[in-house]
């Protein structure tokens, strides 16, 4: 069997996890404890993202012909690849979040949403909160309105509830005189 049948398989399985993705980050993950590289893995696979270590050849040529092409550049020494499909600033957070703590992981390049990144962009993408928080800051700040408007009415009608007690209080007095 030649060496470039027992490659495409490879190659294939890169092409199928890019297909749809919304975000790729690479980075060189040498010097990572097995502790580290371990606990990495996990907070992406809960993120929803693909995280592999591949060859640098085999990333080139599934990137071919997509608009991950840009990262070609960027392939020397060791490199992972992270995938997502879903929240494209995911890999990009969890990856500037984990190597605060792992100076040894650094990162390489990214392709957010079609757009290619180095180092510093991605660092500023990773400052963007989730999905999630960003629709829940959205909902909060559509609430709070709401939310004052109806403490406002709440007060007022208290305050109208205190002022019928009181103009009712000395009409009772008087009557009992």
């Amino acid at each position: 069997m030649a060496k470039v049948e027992l490659k495409q398989p490879i190659v294939a399985a890169i092409a199928e996890d890019i297909k749809d993705a919304q975000s790729i980050v690479l980075v060189d993950y040498r010097g990572l404890t097995v502790a580290q590289d371990t606990e990495l893995r996990k907070q992406l696979r809960e993120a929803g993202v693909i995280y592999k270590v591949c060859k640098n050849t085999m990333m080139k040529r599934a990137f071919e012909g997509t608009e991950f092409a840009g990262l070609d550049e960027f392939l020397e020494g060791p490199s992972a690849i992270a995938i997502s499909k879903d929240d494209a600033t995911a890999p990009a957070r969890i990856i500037c979040n984990f190597a605060k703590e792992a100076d040894k992981l650094e990162l390489k390049a990214g392709v957010v949403e079609g757009t290619v990144y180095d180092v510093a962009g991605l660092t500023e993408l990773a400052k963007i909160p989730s999905r999630e928080v960003l629709l829940s800051r959205l909902l909060g700040s559509m609430q709070s309105p709401i939310t004052n408007f109806a403490r406002v009415i709440k007060q007022i009608a208290e305050q109208d509830g205190e002022a019928e007690t009181a103009t009712e209080a000395p009409a009772e007095e008087a009557t009992e005189e």
